[in-house]
């Protein structure tokens, strides 16, 4: 595919140039978005969404169930709908757990430890209880397992992979957005669970109409499979995909057309950290230049910094504090390259007015 073709597929795909009617509808096209910053990931779903969304619409669909933030891929925090989480951990979860073993040993974790830290988890969030973070390490020290020296953040992990708990509601801050979930367990809470008769290949069949134009790489990248397992789930995905380009890592569309692209779409996009549009692939120069990469990231600390996006082409970066005292501030741009500052400001608008500054 030509470049200018191929960004103009991977903006209608992946739904910013073709929002969706909400931002579950969103989530559900997508399947996950990159969430360990929270604000990041609630911005991903409104950003691919019609009309003004406001962080508190994001926050709501938590509250309703209907999204959760768990570790679904590659050992990172995503959301991604509630009925998707179990089949795609029976996929991802064991893989996750091996390779935290080393680590576990390190903290002196065993099964017994896991053993006992489940039979709690469960006995305290029993009858939909909620526990924040902090209460949830509490919890785990009063009933005998010490989670000192992040042994307590590695037991929670553990919980998550094992479908035991989720990340659900949100926990309301004064001041400002809230950054915290309520953990919740996952079988009281995710009443509706989606099985597909063949995960892997609805794995890849979904990654694609999502991300399209894609290949097994990006798949096996973005999911933490092994190349050998992604290349299968292509595979699998039968008439659901079709390759575009020939190789021996062909790239895929989805046998569907793309979501049609809006009219209103605007020009410039204020995306947040670890964008899915960005992050996704194991070739990120299709849409950033080379020499723009170590600036955006993954820097040495992981960190990949929220991006401006021009027309499918990433331009530049940009900063915003959620800090209490600090929402009212204008978010800062830091282009690499030439772009319209007044479609620059928009972008940079739409998303205060998201978490509240503008309004």
């Amino acid at each position: 595919m030509a470049a200018l073709d191929l960004l103009a597929h991977r903006l209608r795909a992946h739904r910013l140039a073709a929002p969706a009617a909400s931002p579950v509808d969103a989530a559900r096209h997508m399947l996950a978005v990159q969430a360990q910053e929270f604000w990041g990931g609630r911005w991903a779903l409104a950003v691919r969404s019609r009309g003004a969304v406001t962080m508190g619409e994001v926050d709501a669909a938590f509250e309703r169930g209907e999204l959760v933030r768990a570790w679904p891929l590659r050992g990172t925090l995503h959301i991604l709908p509630a009925e998707d989480l179990a089949w795609m951990l029976s996929l991802t979860g064991e893989r996750q757990f091996r390779q935290a073993a080393p680590r576990h040993r390190e903290l002196a974790l065993d099964a017994d430890d896991f053993a006992r830290a489940e039979a709690l988890t469960r006995a305290a969030l029993a009858g939909g209880a909620r526990l924040t973070r902090a209460e949830f390490l509490a919890m785990l020290a009063a009933g005998g397992v010490d989670p000192a020296g992040q042994r307590g953040i590695h037991v929670l992990h553990v919980m998550a992979l094992r479908g035991v708990i989720v990340w659900g509601p949100v926990v309301p801050r004064e001041g400002g957005p809230s950054r915290e979930q309520y953990l919740v367990l996952a079988e009281d809470w995710i009443r509706d669970p989606y099985l597909p008769a063949d995960p892997l290949a609805e794995l890849a069949a979904r990654f694609v109409a999502a991300h399209a134009p894609a290949g097994a790489r990006d798949l096996a990248w973005w999911a933490g499979l092994p190349l050998g397992t992604a290349r299968q789930a292509m595979a699998a995905a039968g008439e659901r995909v079709v390759a575009v380009e020939d190789g021996t890592d062909p790239l895929h569309v989805a046998a569907h057309a793309p979501p049609r692209r809006a009219a209103s779409a605007p020009p410039v996009l204020a995306l947040p950290p670890f964008e899915e549009y960005y992050i996704s692939y194991a070739d990120r120069t299709r849409a950033c230049a080379p020499e723009f990469l170590a600036a955006v990231g993954p820097a040495k600390n992981g960190i990949v910094r929220p991006i401006l996006l021009d027309r499918g082409r990433v331009v530049g970066v940009w900063t915003h504090s959620l800090a209490v005292g600090r929402r009212a501030e204008h978010p800062e741009p830091e282009l690499f390259a030439d772009a319209d500052a007044a479609e620059v400001a928009a972008a940079l608008e739409r998303y205060a007015a998201f978490v509240g500054r503008a309004g």
